[in-house]
């Protein structure tokens, strides 16, 4: 397993991660369409490139291929912070959040905040997040409920 940063040549394989991650959560949590709906912002979502291009993000690569990644964006926003559908419930995404805290620790940032969905919220309070509130949004004409989280970051 290699961790490293993020760079702009990452860009295509991140989004091949992000689909896959989308497309295996379990339609008891997220049905079809909102599966479809969700893992099109891959494609079509400037806020995910400017994610990846201008935000601080790792990666993880196993046998040469990207599994799982994370970004910072702005610099106190988790922004994105995906596995691929086989690599989920292995402690990558731990690996990943720890990694982002400690980035923020050592640039003096104080507090982080996240929109964690329905699957990744629970990593979230594992690891000493608070639930802020629940909140409702729409992709592309979908509903998706969510969490805004934050944690203080101890100096």
């Amino acid at each position: 397993m290699n961790l490293r940063l993020i760079t702009n040549k990452d860009q295509l394989d991140l989004k091949k991660v992000y689909f896959d991650a989308i497309q295996s959560i379990d339609q008891r949590i997220y049905n079809k369409d909102q599966k479809r709906a969700w893992s099109s912002l891959a494609w079509i979502n400037s806020d995910f490139e400017k994610s990846i291009v201008k935000g601080n993000g790792w990666l993880i690569k196993d046998k040469e291929k990207i599994i799982a990644f994370a970004s910072r964006y702005p610099q106190n926003r988790i922004a994105l912070l995906y596995c691929k559908g086989k690599s989920q419930r292995k402690g990558y995404g731990t690996k990943l959040l720890y990694k982002l805290e400690n980035e923020a620790k050592k640039e003096g940032i104080d507090l982080l905040y996240t929109e964690a969905s329905l699957i990744s919220y629970r990593l979230f309070l594992k690891h000493d997040w608070e639930i802020k509130s629940k909140e409702k949004v729409i992709i592309n004409k979908i509903f998706f409920e969510r969490y805004k989280m934050t944690k203080i970051l101890n100096n």
